[in-house]
């Protein structure tokens, strides 16, 4: 009789034998339904397909491509650098390296940018609401640097060249307060930062500048300047700029309104946009605005959003006006002079107040400036103009075109309106930056006409110096540095020389007082080398050299 376990040993066996033999069938049947799907189990043959290929080019060409293609090298991009005004007494100088302090004796006793408000006429009020959601470009793209005032500050723009000698139109925003201005053409490197700009002259009141580049033995690209006068509401237009710092980006769309004001005060007066559904975003902005016969019709100025970005709405400053700027801008004062009669007004004159006053339209006269040429002429507040050399005067934009080109100098006959009764005076014409300075009790800008001009040291070595004080250590002589223009050939210098130094001479000439420091700054020009010697108040008598080639 046969033992239990020898029975369990066979009962194991068959079970091991009946799983392996499903095993097998289920092997063998996967592969015969393997073999049946095409593709797996032989190469398919494909001899009947026809290869791809890269058609031969063809020429697609329309008027916006050949606007880009002869456009394009003309249009530059603009990026600025604006250094920390509260640190630049503690700089590190352009390079990052500080002044070595002289060597202590053996012995050891060695040491350690708004705008003038009011004027001609100026228009009465706050801003539109509009204002408070236009973005300037000058912030430039996120991520290019902080708004603290002790932090290096990036911004980018646009610009096209208009002369081929080197000359740039682009915004005041783009470069207004910037310490460096660097102007890369579309052949320059990729890596290239290019070309340092020169600020020829910038205009606030129409957001407009003018900079200079010096490219040897070149001549530049240039653009074709259009009449924004015969441009209509619905023509096609294109864009070319830099928005986001994506060089030479072409967009297109249409003129959407013409004679657009977006700011009711002061700046409104000078600036009526282009509006257009071209795509212009940060870094467009100082580019130009094309019609279709590749002539510029305006400056890409302004954009309405609420998000920070492109919304189907950009102003462009007109070419009409563009013209008549940079024209003044290059003259040899460097700036625009508009004339002006001395008041500021209501822009629009409402119906009761029109009924009142006896005048159908026309301006009324808010205020006088006292002394200006209105004044003289015996306007006063309330009176309404309401003519000027015989032309009807309806608003303030037909008072401001009208006396704004006018040469200071001249005079005018005004119509007017006082209590019902209808008056003429001739009035002269005087400098807007005059009358607008007087009207508001204020200094005039830093480019008024009465402005002081800066010093040779001041303008050609960006150092702002003085006598020494009374109470001078004794042994010193020269001038005492008081202040540094960041980004200026004192403060690119290597050493670099910072406030509370003492300079004692220039190139090897010793000075003895401010009047003498300045005479030989004067005689200093472009190509020459500078090499100051610059003294320690507490450091004892030795001395540092330090010098550089002036741009």
């Amino acid at each position: 009789m046969k033992s239990p376990i020898h029975w369990f040993r066979i009962r194991r066996l068959a079970s091991a034998f009946t799983i392996l033999t499903t095993l097998s069938a289920g092997i063998l049947i996967g592969s015969v339904v393997a073999h049946g799907v095409h593709g797996q189990d032989k190469t398919v043959d494909t001899r009947d397909a026809t290869p791809l290929r890269v058609p031969d080019p063809k020429i697609l060409s329309t008027t916006f491509t050949q606007i880009a293609k002869e456009v394009g090298p003309a249009v530059v991009n603009i990026n600025t650098e604006t250094l920390p005004k509260e640190a630049a007494t503690a700089r590190r100088g352009g390079r990052g390296h500080a002044m070595p302090q002289p060597q202590a004796p053996e012995d050891g006793q060695g040491g350690d940018d708004d705008d003038n408000g009011g004027g001609d006429d100026s228009q009465g009020g706050p801003s539109g609401g509009m204002q408070d959601f236009l973005n300037r470009f000058f912030g430039g793209v996120p991520g290019q640097g902080g708004a603290q005032q002790d932090q290096e500050r990036r911004a980018l723009g646009s610009g096209f060249i208009v002369d081929g000698r080197g000359y740039i139109v682009t915004n005041n925003h783009v470069v207004d307060k910037a310490d460096r201005i660097y102007v890369k053409l579309t052949t320059d490197p990729e890596n290239d930062q290019g070309h340092r700009a020169t600020v020829i002259g910038v205009d606030k009141d129409t957001d407009l500048a003018v900079i200079k580049i010096d490219v040897p033995g070149k001549t530049l690209p240039t653009v074709k300047l259009g009449n924004s006068d015969s441009a209509q509401v619905g023509d096609w237009v294109e864009a070319i700029g830099s928005p986001f710092d994506l060089s030479q980006t072409v967009t297109a769309g249409i003129i959407s309104a013409k004679n657009r004001t977006i700011d009711q005060g002061v700046a409104g007066q000078f600036q009526h946009f282009i509006q257009t559904d071209a795509a212009i975003n940060p870094g467009n902005s100082g580019g130009p605005l094309l019609n279709m016969a590749g002539e510029v019709v305006g400056v890409n100025t302004a954009i309405f959003t609420q998000s920070n970005g492109y919304m189907g709405i950009g102003f462009a400053m007109p070419s009409s006006t563009v013209v008549s700027v940079y024209n003044q801008l290059i003259g040899p004062d460097h700036k625009v002079i508009r004339g002006s009669i001395g008041i500021s007004f209501q822009p629009t004159l409402p119906a009761a107040v029109a009924k009142m006053y006896g005048a159908s339209n026309g301006v009324l006269i808010s205020a006088v400036t006292p002394g200006g040429p209105a004044d003289k002429a015996g306007l006063k507040p309330n009176d309404v103009i309401v003519s000027v050399d015989g032309a009807a005067v309806k608003g303030g934009n037909d008072l401001v075109e009208n006396i704004s080109p006018r040469h200071p100098g001249s005079t005018v006959s005004v119509g007017y309106m006082r209590n019902g009764q209808k008056m003429t005076a001739t009035v002269g014409i005087a400098d807007r930056l005059t009358t607008a300075a007087a009207l508001q009790g204020t200094p005039e800008t830093e480019n008024g006409p009465n402005a002081p001009a800066p010093s040779a040291s001041q303008s050609k070595l960006g150092l702002t110096v003085a006598d020494l004080p009374s109470n001078a250590p004794s042994g010193f002589h020269g001038v005492v540095v008081q202040a540094v223009k960041a980004g200026s050939f004192a403060d690119e210098l290597n050493p670099a020389i910072g406030p509370g130094l003492i300079i004692e001479s220039i190139n090897r000439k010793p000075i003895h007082n401010k009047a003498e420091f300045d005479a030989i700054a004067a005689t200093l020009k472009s190509g020459d080398d500078v090499v100051f010697e610059v003294a320690y108040p507490r450091g004892g008598r030795g001395t540092s050299l330090t010098g550089g080639t002036l741009p």
